[in-house]
């Protein structure tokens, strides 16, 4: 029989506290996204932001410098983004199911919040944690408006099954067909909703198929 393994309990616990000091002393949000904005540097990391991001964090706001001025800090309102205004014609928005709210930042304007997207008129099933809450990128919709941003007829997708082989990949079929004397009928077309398969050395008999017969171009 194989040695069972010693049980260190105190190894373990020590561990455990050292893994609590470490998520402890952790920097905060509002440490790590510290914004000077004057020389547009943030303080914690030392870097630079982009240039092009300057004009958008001189007229933009984050998200919960919203939410921190919002009754109930903005739970059940909808808020877009200005990069999505600009990109996309259907309506793409967040509604704000939940907030967790830094207390130690100043003005309480960081923290999390999850909420339930709605992209381009499609909106998902389950509530998730909304990304780049730091970004100066958010704009409110009014309440008397969110009826009309939200009003939307999607429309019908064109779906696609045939298109073109590429060039080499056609020459080199209508070559071989050429080649074999089979007929030549219409434009070749592939078929994306066709499925094929094949053995597992399919491809393999087949390179040493070409390696015998040669090229066709």
């Amino acid at each position: 029989m194989g040695r069972q393994k010693r049980v260190r309990a105190i190894a373990a616990m020590a561990r455990k506290v050292r893994e609590y000091w470490a998520q402890k002393q952790r920097p905060r949000d509002s440490e790590r996204y510290a914004l000077d904005y004057e020389t547009m540097r943030r303080p914690g990391s030392g870097k630079n932001l982009p240039v092009l991001a300057h004009r958008d964090i001189r007229n933009e706001i984050r998200l919960f410098q919203h939410l921190h001025r919002l009754p109930l800090f903005g739970i059940g309102r909808l808020f877009t983004k200005k990069s999505w205004l600009l990109a996309y014609d259907e309506p793409c928005y967040w509604t704000i199911s939940k907030i967790k709210v830094d207390y130690t930042a100043q003005d309480m304007d960081h923290g999390k919040a999850w909420g339930v997207l709605t992209f381009r008129g499609k909106t998902e099933d389950e509530v998730k944690e909304i990304d780049k809450v730091m970004y100066h990128d958010w704009r409110l919709i009014p309440k008397h408006e969110e009826e009309a941003f939200k009003r939307f007829t999607p429309v019908p997708e064109t779906k696609i099954r045939y298109v073109p082989y590429p060039p080499l990949l056609r020459a080199m079929i209508l070559a071989q067909r050429e080649k074999s004397g089979e007929p030549i009928d219409g434009e070749l077309m592939i078929d994306l909703e066709r499925i094929r398969h094949f053995p597992k050395d399919f491809f393999k008999n087949l390179d040493l198929k070409k390696q015998a017969e040669g090229t066709p171009v």
